[in-house]
């Protein structure tokens, strides 16, 4: 089904900065009703509360916009704190029946919930990029990756695994044992709304939990487009469709869900200074948090990187989702050897990047996802050059509707000007010389956050000293790839400011459920441990 009804070119007018070029897409006309009712929604007002049903939610109404044009998607009734405690004590009650069915059974609901989205996915996919402003191919990858999730889950499903020890005392037998923590909360950030959901859910599930989720609320409809498809695989199966929740709301809704009791692990995607309050929050009850939080990621180049492979990496991290992954490229830092050549080759490659609509096809860079966003981006070119660097390429916003800003590049004069060391979810790329890698791993390490980086080089002595314990000190330490991109298979998450959470693979599942250490004396002694005599 074609979403796209109209074309028309499309002037945009540039700056007289003759660094500032860029290649400009047509201008389409979009049919927001069709792709709306593709996903079940109406062109009304949508209800923003499921609780088991659909209800209306008694707060403000919220309007989606269009980041592409600035045009009404449409609007969601968002829900309030009441609400949100009502689906706690609702999935509270839930907990219990949910836990008790075997793990492989949870899996085989989370293995038709892939199935559901295969074949929802070019609907789905459809709104997710006209909400959320990224191209359509990267919406549709973020739609797959759910279904990776999920196919994921379902081995695990039959794979989770406790410990046996040997104990020290006869007749006795020592081992770890996992079981659901009960409740779920989960709030997501706008920018991998569907994507992050699927980390969180369907390792929360084959785990045994039930689940509430908060999503973005610039995102409402791609949030409930989701959970309609969810919910028909409960019903098919005779599940209470509770055990996925949705309450839409602001920081009050969340606040209701983070500071509750009732919520045994609370999952939070976002920016770091909201992350630490919500920490903060789930602490003070001696609640679970799974923390994903911002990321200054860098890249560096050594002199004997494969420069083709740089520019593609760079090119992809920095502009991709006009710069709006958690793991976006912030920081290039490029060997003095190299330096010139790479900003060149860079140079060239940004004047040919295709900006235009989201859902246009040959788009590779779309629109901000807000005015505020373009707001900050305006405010941290600025700063750049209060800082004393050089805005070698972009640095505009565009005159044309929606949010639409040329992705930068800006030279720094050192690796630590204020403005570099600041994390701005826009496509702009601070670059930096070094001399040594020991130079470099100190630059890479110099910011608050620890999510992503990279290294570029043919060199085993490098590699091994980048992924050491003197290397990045990042929870994503790559090599010869960019720094966004990351596969389901291994944990996602990073440290320091970046939270320390991990989602998706390897042993994630373990963060979703609680360990209890299990001592069954079989005998008709009782010895006690360390050879302690109590008679």
């Amino acid at each position: 089904m074609s979403f796209l009804v109209a074309s028309s070119a499309l002037r945009i007018t540039r700056s007289a900065l003759a660094s500032s070029t860029f290649v400009a897409c047509r201008q389409v006309s979009i049919n927001t009703k069709a792709i709306l009712e593709s996903n079940g929604l109406t062109d009304g007002v949508n209800p923003g509360v499921f609780n088991g049903e659909w209800v209306e939610g008694k707060g403000e109404i919220i309007t989606s916009i269009d980041p592409g044009t600035g045009d009404v998607i449409g609007q969601l009734s968002m829900g309030t704190p009441e609400q949100m405690r009502e689906s706690i004590a609702r999935a509270k009650e839930l907990s219990a029946t949910f836990a008790a069915m075997p793990a492989p059974a949870r899996g085989e609901i989370v293995r038709q919930i892939g199935q559901a989205l295969r074949e929802d996915i070019e609907p789905l996919s459809h709104l997710l990029s006209l909400e959320v402003g990224k191209i359509y191919a990267e919406a549709k990858g973020e739609v797959q990756e759910f279904i990776d999730v999920c196919d994921f889950a379902v081995g695990l499903s039959r794979s989770m695994n406790g410990s046996i020890f040997p104990s020290e005392r006869p007749n006795h037998y020592l081992m770890e044992t996992w079981n659901p923590l009960g409740v779920v909360g989960i709030i997501t950030a706008f920018n991998f709304p569907v994507a992050v959901l699927g980390w969180n859910l369907a390792i929360s599930m084959i785990a045994g939990n039930v689940n509430i989720w908060k999503g973005a609320p610039t995102v409402p409809l791609v949030t409930a487009a989701v959970v309609k498809v969810i919910s028909k695989v409960f019903e098919k199966n005779g599940i209470d469709p509770a055990v996925l929740q949705l309450v839409s709301g602001g920081a009050d809704v969340g606040h209701a869900l983070t500071s509750d009791p009732r919520v045994n692990l609370l999952s939070f995607t976002g920016s770091t200074t909201v992350g630490k309050s919500i920490a903060l929050d789930v602490q003070n009850r001696f609640g679970k948090s799974l923390l994903e939080l911002g990321g200054n990621n860098a890249i560096v180049v050594m002199d004997d990187a494969d420069l083709d492979m740089v520019v593609r990496s760079v090119l992809f991290a920095a502009v991709g989702t006009a710069g709006q992954r958690c793991t976006s490229l912030r920081r290039l830092v490029l060997h003095e050897d190299v330096h010139d050549e790479v900003v060149e080759r860079l140079r060239n490659a940004y004047n040919h990047v295709r900006m235009g609509h989201q859902l246009e096809e040959g788009t590779l860079c779309g629109p901000l996802h807000t005015e505020t966003s373009v707001q900050n981006f305006k405010k941290m070119v600025a700063q750049a050059q209060s800082d004393g660097c050089t805005i070698l390429q972009g640095g505009n916003v565009l005159d044309r509707p929606g949010y639409f800003v040329e992705p930068t590049i800006v030279d720094c004069p050192r690796h630590d000007v204020p403005c570099a060391m600041i994390e701005t979810f826009a496509p702009i790329l601070y670059v930096m010389k070094f001399k040594t890698l020991d130079e470099a791993i100190e630059i890479n390490n110099s910011v608050d956050q620890g999510l992503s980086s990279s290294l570029f080089t043919k060199n085993p002595t490098n590699i091994f000293q980048w992924i050491g314990p003197n290397g990045s000190d990042c929870g994503i330490v790559n090599v010869n790839i960019p720094t966004n991109g990351a596969e389901i298979g291994g944990a996602f998450g990073g440290e320091k400011a970046t939270g320390g959470g991990r989602e998706s693979g390897s042993d994630s599942w373990k963060q979703y459920m609680k360990r209890s250490t299990c001592t069954i004396n079989y005998g008709t002694e009782l010895p006690l441990a360390q050879g302690i005599k109590f008679e």
